[in-house]
């Protein structure tokens, strides 16, 4: 079906199954349970039909589903008969996907049963092919269509280079409108196999998936790389709510997770925190830096035993993880790790192992990747993060323009985040450049610094500093349930309380985050956001929509 050349995916995989055909490839819990053998096999069966269905080497063909077995099957089927894939949030609202596959001219689409919905409101003539991923199955047979066939064998042969056009993602980023970014097989090949050089990968690997497969973090470093390794992969096949993710880790036991701060952070919030502020005796403690530390290594062991016991590598990538957060993991000893990267980097520029943990820090660049500070600010050395290396996408589908506005002549791509370097290479990310808010007196105000000390106040979810009149405001989203709650013993009117304490709590907040910060990054005015920050994929606020 494949010729073998290059550093692209075919290869990759036919590399795996010479060496770990027997062994666990993808499952769910609870489910179906593929080898390496058995998902070539599906493979080659979806290769088949595809062919039958009159898809051909560089034709697009979308994803729309959560993650499992069945996705990543599709996803290596089209890939290896030199077509593109497409893949789509399951998030993402009906007229988003309508504009995607009509703008990436998709032919054929995968979809899950609970998205049939979203499909069936797209006109008949986009991704005219509708195939339910579940069994293969066409949405609409018609009298003469293919039918899926398990074991059958594709009739041609593909040849795939290194720099062909393997996926199209589209970002649903923080500033508006959605790009779709190319990657080539070499991009994605490149960039798994340098992530296993920051953390060693084998066979005996267990991957626990709870990201969607559409975004580059988890399609590249969850899906790609395990792949390389000859690792397996379980998927929850439900979101990841508690009742199906604890039940999940005690069955999987996974030595390695990806995950986005959010989950992390939700854990200490709803957790850990919450057991230390009870007890009278252990907060007093916790303020002791001895006995601190002491209690976090014992809260540590502890949640090692719900992610399983075997852990050995937790991925934090997708946004900054709250300062707070990463301290009491560092004193915990609980196996962290964080990257940072881009959609348009296939992801990751740099990363660091649990081993060699810095707070704050993103860690060193990858193997190969070059990584310089453009035009550094003469006193706090910070400037905009430069990349160039082999993951640097081709570029954005059908926009030459707003490809040269990021891509240089000579290679290097503008990421449009701001960073600095310590003595040893360990990057820090500052902020988004475009987020960066110009004092009254020329001062560079970072609006995630701020954020990330109201986010530590109590009660607060999120938040979100911006300019308006000249003035820095911050938007702040208080856990209404969470006060409601807390105070439900009281006998006031329960709503009519819990307005009069978030009126309480704007001043109290105003003045814990004012002491905390210099003179030219005080907030002025505290505005209650009433309802959820609307997020991208990796829960990063689209700050688009509030600035």
């Amino acid at each position: 079906m494949v010729s073998k050349a290059g550093n692209t995916l075919p290869t990759a995989f036919q590399l795996t199954l010479g060496k770990h055909s027997k062994r666990p490839a993808m499952a769910i819990i609870g489910g179906e349970q593929l080898t390496y053998g058995d998902l070539n096999r599906r493979i080659r069966a979806i290769v088949a039909f595809l062919e039958k269905l009159g898809i051909r080497p560089g034709d697009k063909v979308a994803i729309l589903s959560a993650g499992l077995p069945n996705w990543g099957a599709s996803y290596y089927a089209v890939t290896f008969m030199g077509a593109v894939s497409v893949p789509l949030l399951p998030d993402f609202h009906p007229d988003e996907i309508k504009n995607i596959l009509e703008h990436a001219e998709v032919k054929a689409i995968f979809f899950s049963e609970n998205q049939q919905s979203k499909v069936n409101s797209i006109p008949a003539e986009i991704a005219s092919k509708r195939i339910k991923i579940e069994d293969f199955s066409l949405k609409v047979p018609e009298p003469g269509d293919p039918v899926f066939d398990p074991a059958a064998e594709p009739e041609m042969e593909y040849s795939v280079k290194e720099d062909d056009l393997a996926s199209i993602i589209y970002t649903s980023g923080t500033t508006g409108k959605s790009k779709g970014v190319m990657l080539s097989h070499m991009n994605i090949c490149f960039t798994a196999d340098k992530s296993g050089r920051v953390q060693e990968i084998n066979e005996t690997d267990r991957f626990l998936s709870v990201l969607p497969l559409s975004h580059t973090y988890e399609n590249t470093i969850g899906m790609v790389l395990p792949m390389l390794r000859g690792a397996g992969i379980w998927y929850l096949g439900k979101l990841p709510t508690p009742s199906v993710l604890m039940p999940a880790l005690l069955e999987v036991k996974p030595t390695i997770m990806l995950t986005v701060p959010m989950i992390i952070e939700k854990i200490f919030r709803n957790r850990i925190e919450p057991a230390f502020k009870k007890n009278f005796l252990l907060h007093t403690a916790i303020h002791v830096p001895f006995l601190r530390k002491k209690l976090n290594l014992a809260a540590g062991k502890k949640l090692m035993q719900t992610f399983g016991g075997e852990l050995r590598f937790f991925g934090v990538g997708g946004a900054k993880l709250n300062k707070t957060v990463e301290k009491f993991l560092i004193e915990a000893r609980f196996p962290y790790a964080i990257g940072y990267g881009l959609t348009e980097t296939s992801p990751l520029l740099a990363g660091f192992n649990p081993q060699n943990a810095r707070l704050q820090s993103t860690g060193p660049a990858i193997e190969e990747i070059e990584l310089i500070i453009q035009h550094p600010d003469k006193k706090t050395g910070e400037g905009e993060i430069w990349a160039k290396g082999p993951n640097v996408m081709k570029g954005y589908y059908k926009e030459p323009g707003l490809t040269a506005e990021v891509i240089t002549a000579d290679g290097w791509f503008k990421t449009g985040d701001l960073g600095i370097f310590d003595k040893d290479g360990y990057l820090y990310i500052k902020g988004r450049l475009k987020n960066t808010i110009i004092g009254q007196g020329g001062e560079n105000i970072h609006p995630e610094d701020i954020e990330s000390i109201i986010n530590n106040f109590r009660h607060v979810v999120d938040s979100l500093v911006v300019i308006q009149q000249e003035r820095l405001v911050a938007l702040v989203h208080f856990n209404r349930e969470e006060i409601e709650e807390r105070y439900s013993q009281l006998k006031y009117d329960i709503s009519n309380y819990v307005e009069h304490k978030i009126d309480e709590l704007q001043l109290e907040l105003l003045q814990y985050v004012n002491t905390r910060v210099n003179k030219f990054s005080q907030v002025q005015r505290i505005v209650v956001q009433e309802f959820p920050f609307e997020k991208t994929p990796t829960q990063k606020i689209k700050r688009y929509l509030y600035t």
